[in-house]
């Protein structure tokens, strides 16, 4: 593989920015780990090797600090060196210059690759991985793999299902379809009466749309580091072009938005009954509620239901979201910083405050199996039992997903490729020709070989 163009490739596709350093101290840290005054956590237990920790979730001194009072070994020194994309800038900013990074840091499933390819993090396979697998299902350990090797300690995830409207499904009788097919007639039945569009096809929202392609049990991707570069790259297989197909029909006859998600704009048509539905993930309920939603007129009014199948009879559940913590190849003791990625956010009381206070989903079994959890009604939904009905066997049943280093690039294109199918420029089956002909041919502009 050409290497460079590899790295080059994976910076390009990062937001410009200043590296941030991690403070560590005792006999660990990072790069240019220095004093652990300089933590925003507070270590009470001096004599203990220290292991620096980037991550961003808002209750992550209240986990770092169960974590450290749990143990006399090692103690985590936290920083948030922002959110997402500012977390990432610096950390690529600190993989290219070979220092700065901290031991453990926060990462989404989907990006591990890329960092990966930039030989940024360690497989940790080695380093208690045995211990901890039977804490998580089969598809939350394939999100964090790259070929044999593990690259992250699973956290949460974000199993897909149907948000729906209670008061608009009862006023047109419907009720909640188990099959695209009745999604579709469903929502040419609301728009018939005069109701609101079913739900949105955003343009901006790639990793949604490459759910919906998987849930028809194609892999869209292949990709093993051990094979000398090689990717597999189908996007336009009968299972993409069916999904697009389906979704570029229900815009042309009207049957749901295009508009972007995640803008004032959305919510505000969300809260004004714009939208039948909300396919989204296990995190969207925490995710509204921020945004106002299920306050005033539209209280009481939000259900949830599994996401329609393309087969019932062989369901297939598929997932949007989730992060996990990496050991970075700038550790100064990988095997105490895998310590560290396994156990925090591990225990049982940061794993319930992570779900009753956040917009979490964990993915522990821990709190899977836990009864508080299983039959909690949730409010959202006024009352309803959305784990046990819906967002547990979901998150069991995901299968996981192979992510790759070309995979930022490959969400620009699909985005590019969905804002066409929306303006009717494209079909969904020449969307899908249109991106597999870029992805390829950018994939092989970096020096992967494609399959």
């Amino acid at each position: 593989m050409k290497m460079k163009k590899v790295i080059a490739a994976a910076a390009a596709v990062m937001i410009g920015g200043v590296l941030a350093g991690c403070s560590a101290g005792g006999g660990g840290g990072g790069g240019d780990g220095a004093d652990a005054s300089n933590c925003t956590n507070k270590i009470t237990k001096t004599d203990a090797p220290v292991v620096t920790l980037w991550a961003w979730y808002p209750n992550m001194e209240t986990v770092v600090d169960n974590f450290n009072k749990q143990h006399d070994d090692v103690q985590v020194c936290w920083t948030n060196a922002g959110a997402g994309g500012a977390e990432y800038d610096k950390f690529q900013t600190a993989i290219t210059a070979g220092t700065g990074a901290p031991d453990v840091v926060m990462v989404e499933a989907d990006r591990i690759p890329t960092f990966q390819v930039q030989k940024g993090l360690v497989d940790i396979s080695k380093y208690g991985y045995e211990d901890v697998k039977a804490n998580f299902s089969e598809g939350a350990w394939k999100d964090v793999s790259v070929g044999d090797g593990i690259y992250g300690a699973p956290i949460d995830g974000g199993p897909m299902a149907m948000i729906y409207r209670k008061d608009v499904f009862d006023k047109y009788k419907v009720t909640p379809p188990t099959t695209w097919a009745e999604f579709e007639t469903a929502a040419q039945k609301v728009k018939d009466a005069g109701g609101p569009v079913f739900a949105d096809f955003a343009a901006n929202q790639a990793a949604f749309v490459t759910a919906l392609l998987y849930q028809t049990g194609e892999d869209l991707f292949t990709y093993d580091p051990a094979n000398g570069g090689e990717i597999g790259i189908n996007l336009n297989g009968p299972g993409a072009k069916k999904v697009l197909d389906y979704w570029a029909g229900l815009v042309s006859k009207g049957l749901v938005g295009t508009a972007d998600q995640f803008t004032p704009e959305y919510i505000a048509g969300v809260i004004g009954g714009d939208y039948a539905t909300y396919l989204s993930a296990a995190w969207a309920p925490g995710y509204l509620q921020g945004a106002g939603v299920g306050e005033g007129a539209d209280a009481g009014v939000w259900k949830t239901a599994p996401l329609p199948q393309w087969d019932v009879n062989s369901p297939v559940q598929v997932n949007w979201g989730g992060s996990a913590f990496s050991v970075t190849s700038q550790a100064k003791d990988p095997a105490l910083a895998a310590k560290v990625a396994f156990g925090v956010y591990a225990d049982d009381a940061s794993l319930t405050e992570g779900w009753k206070n956040q917009i979490i989903f964990p993915l522990n079994v821990n709190a899977l199996n836990n009864p508080e959890f299983i039959n909690l009604k949730v409010d959202f939904f006024d009352g309803q039992e959305a784990n046990k009905e819906v967002y547990i066997p979901a998150a069991n049943a995901y299968k996981g997903m192979t992510y790759t280093p070309i995979g930022q690039y490959y969400y620009s294109a699909m985005t590019k490729q969905v804002a066409a199918i929306n303006d009717g420029s494209a079909t969904g089956s020449e969307a899908a020709d249109a991106l597999q002909k870029d992805v390829v041919q950018y994939a092989t502009e970096q020096g992967f070989t494609v399959k």
